[in-house]
């Protein structure tokens, strides 16, 4: 059973009224929100809802009843799967003419008319990737990067942008932000700045400028902003926890004042913050809109009682996060379970990385012979790099599996190759050649290596027939959604557009994917892997939002189940290893407890080690919230505690020793790292070892040094 069980087209035969034939699958909340047609809407809904189902049923309520006229309404998401999707369902039930894009690609279309009367000239060049440009950029300023601190700049500069920060501003709304890619924030600034350069000269643009340019057009030309609002009547944003500040802004610059707006979300679900997105747009909706209906979406269709359950008590136990007069932050929605009961979520504590690989391996494999197909089941961990145990488990026990993220579906050559023969066969077709599609399908990808049945072997051989079983079945589920008039040259039509969203048609292989990467799917069996502190939650989230972002990275991936749930960790990373790891504490009241099950078995239970209290700021006591406050030991708001001369004397011999190693002086130590020895004033290496930032090498190069110049500046 699935979240959204529309199985086929609208009844067309005039005996059923059209609210009968919309409506009448609808539970009484999905039904008020597809019936609410006009005016400001928020739908809080919650994981396996069926939120999708109620805004494409409200869509085309609305369409069929002559409120929409679907040319003007636009549906907005967030992901080009999620808005395939959408026009997926929304062909099935007759709004095919409905827009559903991503904000990119709505702002992208709009750019492309209007820049040559707006502008002028020619549109220029979209940018896929940003790091030959920013490799570029630190190369004018002789920094040095490698890949991972390219990435991490990258995704600094993109949060930057969506925050509406430009390279002159960013430095003072960026503070706390740490020190991405290892630069300090003046160092970013000016890469930002240089990399804005480089864009400028090349003629080029990325996707961040698409939707700041067209901002900037809408402000700033009125023609332009009337005749945007003239297409546009309507308006239906998905995800909105999701929307950052610069979508919040060209969302207000579309609707112009007007309030026909209808967003979908659920601020439990907010798991990209890093991105620059913020549910506070969506938890304000009722502020902005005191007139707008609020409709609660709670009862879970996707997964059992037991799993449900799981989710609550693991959002009950939340311990941080937003304001706490936010009622809607402070109670998040409570899911009721629509589903029969299922197994009870096992808890699984393993020695090591590799056993628990293992582990997992044998639970999926029994699953597969009782019958779950592959496809049904997914491995989700905290980070990539955790997936290679999993990926040689799977590969000696001879189970398929996908990797989310890896090679794109349509990138795969046997994919490439059959829907060329497919193409080929529609502009060769005769009427001798009709006959259902699914056959069609099969037949011409046969030469390609499809059978009936799957290979035995697997490896490469195995991989092209999971990608060709993939086109065969999505010919099936469409003509069973479509109707048997769906032909050939509809499929071809349909794969074209599935090829440019990255709508790819699920392949026969557990799915291996981050918990990020998870986000919209499901599955019949959900195996999380690696919950230990550390990496659930991750190491780097030091302070209570960040912690609380990943609790409901958690609870999203507990909700991606619909019936088996497996939560795993190990005690040490490799065999033999220490055993010094703890499970997440996320799990706390959530596993069986400790205690009651070590009184059973006559013995007593280890104390948990409590965890780290927050470090405080040592001058008026308050919560240090960032990496350079806890360096210092010092908040920012309070004055610092050390002689002017004193840093002033350690930030020449810093320049002095910059200059001379041709590197920034950050690279010496950072400003914070200085603050925090001016303030400290140590007078042995022991002491600045003890120091946040004066690692090994550091002490070794600058010690002796450092404490020189202290000497010397205090006797000045």
């Amino acid at each position: 059973m699935t979240t959204d069980n529309f199985t086929g087209a609208l009844p067309s035969d005039g005996t059923a009224s059209l609210e009968d034939r919309i409506l009448g699958g609808l539970d009484a909340e999905q039904r008020e929100v597809a019936s609410t047609l006009n005016g400001p809407l928020c739908v809080l809904a919650g994981a396996g809802t069926g939120k999708t189902r109620a805004i494409t049923h409200r869509i085309a309520y609305g369409v069929h009843s002559g409120v929409y006229t679907p040319q003007r309404l636009l549906a907005v998401t967030f992901t080009a799967r999620a808005a395939a999707e959408m026009r997926s369902r929304l062909r099935d039930l007759g709004a095919g003419n409905v827009q559903a894009r991503t904000f990119h690609a709505a702002a992208l279309r709009q750019l492309q008319f209007f820049w040559p009367q707006a502008v002028g000239g020619t549109l220029p060049n979209l940018l896929e990737h940003k790091a030959q440009m920013l490799a570029e950029a630190a190369r004018r300023l002789r920094l040095s990067t490698d890949r991972a601190s390219i990435r991490d700049l990258a995704s600094e500069i993109e949060w930057a942008k969506v925050s509406m920060l430009t390279p002159a501003n960013y430095l003072e709304n960026a503070q706390g932000r740490g020190t991405p890619g290892g630069f300090d924030l003046t160092a970013v600034a000016r890469v930002f700045q240089a990399y804005e350069d480089v864009k400028t000269d090349r003629n080029v643009i990325d996707f961040e400028d698409v939707l700041l340019i067209t901002v900037g057009i809408l402000q700033e030309d009125e023609k332009v902003a009337a005749t945007v609002r003239e297409q546009y009547r309507h308006f239906v944003v998905d995800e909105y926890q999701d929307v950052s500040p610069l979508q919040q802004r060209l969302l207000e610059l579309w609707l112009g004042g007007r309030d026909e707006l209808c967003v979908v979300g659920d601020a439990s679900q907010t798991i990209y913050s890093f991105t620059g997105a913020s549910p506070r747009h969506l938890l304000d909706f009722k502020a902005r809109y005191p007139q707008a209906n609020v409709v609660k979406l709670i009862r879970d269709y996707r997964s059992t009682p037991q799993v449900v359950k799981l989710a609550n008590d693991l959002l009950a136990g939340r311990r941080s996060g937003g304001p706490a007069a936010d009622a809607a932050w402070a109670k998040p929605l409570q899911l009721v379970a629509q589903r029969p009961a299922g197994p009870t979520p096992s808890f699984i504590e393993c020695t090591d990385d590799e056993a628990e690989a293992a582990t997992v391996t044998r639970k999926i494999q029994a699953l597969l012979d009782a019958g779950t197909p592959a496809s049904e089941v997914a491995i989700l961990f905290r980070t990539n790099g955790q997936s290679e145990a999993y990926e040689q488990a799977l590969a000696a026990a001879g189970i398929g599996y996908q990797l989310r993220g890896g090679e794109r579906f349509f990138a795969r050559k046997e994919v490439r190759d059959a829907i060329l023969q497919l193409r080929a066969a529609t502009r060769a077709a005769t009427d001798e050649d009709a006959g259902p599609l699914g056959q069609l399908v099969r037949d011409i990808v046969a030469s390609l290596g499809y059978t009936d049945s799957a290979p035995h072997s697997g490896g490469a051989l195995r991989e092209r027939w999971e990608s060709l079983a993939a086109l065969v079945a999505l010919a099936d589920e469409l003509v069973q959604a479509r109707g048997p008039q769906f032909g050939l040259p509809d499929f071809v039509n349909e794969l074209q557009e599935r090829s440019l969203a990255q709508h790819a048609p699920t392949v026969q292989g557990v799915t291996l994917a981050s918990l990020h990467a998870a986000k919209g799917l499901e599955w019949d069996a959900v195996f999380l892997v690696g919950l230990s502190e550390g990496l659930m939650p991750i190491s780097f989230a030091d302070s209570p939002e960040s912690v609380d972002e990943e609790r409901r990275l958690l609870y999203v991936g507990i909700t991606r189940a619909r019936e088996h749930l497996s939560l795993s960790w190990s005690t040490a990373r490799t065999p033999g290893g220490r055993a010094n790891r703890k499970p997440s504490r996320f799990l706390d009241g959530l596993r069986p407890d400790s205690v009651a099950s070590s009184q059973v078995r006559g013995k007593a239970a280890a104390p948990r080690r409590k965890a780290a209290a927050p470090v405080v700021c040592r001058v008026c006591g308050s919560m240090l919230s960032t990496g350079a406050e806890r360096k210092v030991g010092r908040c920012n708001s309070c004055p610092p505690g050390y002689e002017e001369q004193t840093f002033e004397a350690l930030r020449a011999w810093r320049r002095s020793v910059a200059v001379s190693a041709d590197v920034p002086a950050f690279v010496v130590f950072t400003d914070a790292t200085l603050t925090a020895i001016a303030e400290a004033k140590p007078s042995s290496l022991e002491e600045l070892a003890g120091l946040a930032g004066v690692g090994p090498s550091k002490l070794e190069k600058y010690g002796e040094d450092v404490l020189r110049v202290l000497t010397e500046s205090t006797a000045l």
